[in-house]
């Protein structure tokens, strides 16, 4: 078994003698090399012999008037300098996470705050620490907590309803989500006293999947006006798709007013004027009660925190 093991395990090699190799190289003599390292000389001979024995090579030759490294030597010198700089490199990398200045941070969200708070609450997070590493997920509540729950995602921008397990569960409420009717501009829907509940029973909808809170919300606004939900409906959460389906045809989507407000913003949609009724339950800040943020998850969620009192006007939170 020792055959197998690196030779500088079985030689027990000492990060004091890479140093010293160093020092004699830098010095040309092995008792002012010992006095940089606040060594004895005896201390310093010790150390060197060691490590030629074990390596088997002479690393300096003795000269009258000092050492010069042999081929060997030269060879040891210069991956001791590799090994200090990246040992020096990883003490600083240490220093970076502890610190909450870098690291990986993945972070899950639904669709509103992805749209709103996270752009230019994340800009400013990679600006003052551009060591950080963050990614992003958007997608539904109930795909983020599962990923949360597999230790996938650090933290989440998302909703928490009763079907959710939130026995070690954190959340912190941050602002009530309205919904609307998005189409594409010059839709029909949009002339004034086009956009009434029957009109839009009649149309073409992009609405959220089966199951979902968002589409039960939107079928039950319907009944309870005595009208029957849409029955031509493409189900879909895939904003991308959305927009370009919308772009190309009649169809009408239920978005969050967020979400819609972006797109509008950049002229791909027009919003209808009417108000739904069909408003989602809040959102807010989800994190595990049984799982340590690491540093630089700590400090963007203190960022985010921060951006959403100024966006939402919800009161930041430190979480422990």
């Amino acid at each position: 078994m020792a055959q197998t093991l690196p030779w500088f395990v079985r030689a027990r090699l000492k990060t004091r003698q890479l140093m010293l190799l160093i020092a004699i190289d830098e010095e040309g003599n092995i008792h002012r090399a010992a006095e940089t390292l606040a060594m004895s000389q005896p201390a310093a001979s010790k150390l060197l012999k060691d490590l030629e024995e074990m390596i088997g090579v002479p690393l300096f030759e003795r000269l009258p008037r000092g050492m010069s490294a042999t081929w060997y030597g030269e060879t040891m010198i210069r991956h001791a300098r590799i090994a200090l700089a990246s040992l020096g490199e990883a003490g600083a990398e240490i220093e970076a996470l502890k610190g909450g200045w870098a690291g990986s941070v993945a972070i899950g969200a639904i669709a509103g705050p992805a749209m709103t708070l996270l752009p230019t609450a994340l800009a400013r997070i990679t600006r003052q620490h551009p060591e950080l590493r963050i990614s992003l997920l958007v997608e539904s509540s109930d795909v983020l907590l599962e990923r949360l729950e597999q230790n996938r995602l650090d933290f989440l921008l998302a909703r928490l309803f009763e079907r959710h397990d939130k026995r070690h569960l954190h959340y912190q409420a941050l602002a009530e989500e309205e919904v609307c009717a998005i189409a594409r501009p010059g839709h029909p829907l949009l002339a004034p006293g086009a956009a009434d509940l029957r009109q839009l029973a009649q149309a073409r909808w992009i609405v959220p999947p089966e199951g979902s809170v968002l589409r039960h919300r939107f079928e039950l606004m319907f009944r309870a006006a005595g009208l029957q939900p849409p029955r031509h409906v493409i189900a879909t959460a895939a904003l991308v798709f959305m927009t370009k389906m919308l772009e190309e045809s009649d169809y009408v989507a239920v978005v969050p007013v967020d979400v819609a407000r972006h797109y509008a913003a950049h002229g791909v949609v027009a919003i209808l004027p009417l108000q739904l009724s069909c408003r989602m339950d809040s959102f807010g800040i989800i994190t595990r009660t049984d799982w340590l943020l690491s540093p630089g998850a700590r400090t963007v969620l203190q960022a985010l925190q921060e951006a959403a009192a100024a966006v939402y006007g919800t009161p930041p939170t430190t979480q422990a």
